[in-house]
């Protein structure tokens, strides 16, 4: 996925149902949302059509009904949208963002040796 291609918020609802429920059909997925997000029918097979044109998802079309599947990793769209957002808003900076982050919430204990556990083991990866 490029950043052209990039997938909008009404198409991550999509894309969460399908990483959560794949192999699932199109007319689930427009059940599902209808519930969720009170969004037609036509809004929501638009939002799948796009997401083929974007080839972040594709339809088994031999199949009866037509069967959806997800063709993005949901760890390979989360990454590509932490990097668009680096980007934009902290210049690529994930020492600033996690700065920014840490200026500003307040963590419990458990989220602070969560996160020491994580640096420590980020410290000891091979780079």
């Amino acid at each position: 996925m490029n950043k052209t291609s990039k997938i909008s918020d009404a198409e991550w609802q999509v894309m969460r149902i399908l990483w959560e429920k794949a192999p699932i059909t199109s007319s689930e997925i427009v059940e599902i949302l209808r519930l969720r997000t009170g969004w037609g029918p036509t809004t929501i097979y638009t939002l799948i059509n796009r997401l083929v044109n974007k080839k972040a998802i594709t339809i088994d079309k031999g199949s009866s009904p037509n069967v959806c599947r997800p063709l993005l990793s949901q760890q390979g769209c989360r990454r590509e949208e932490r990097n668009f957002f680096l980007k934009k808003v902290y210049d690529g900076s994930l020492n600033l963002l996690l700065m920014n982050i840490l200026e500003d919430e307040e963590l419990s204990d458990v989220e602070i040796d969560e996160l020491k556990h994580i640096l420590d083991g980020s410290k000891n990866k091979e780079r």
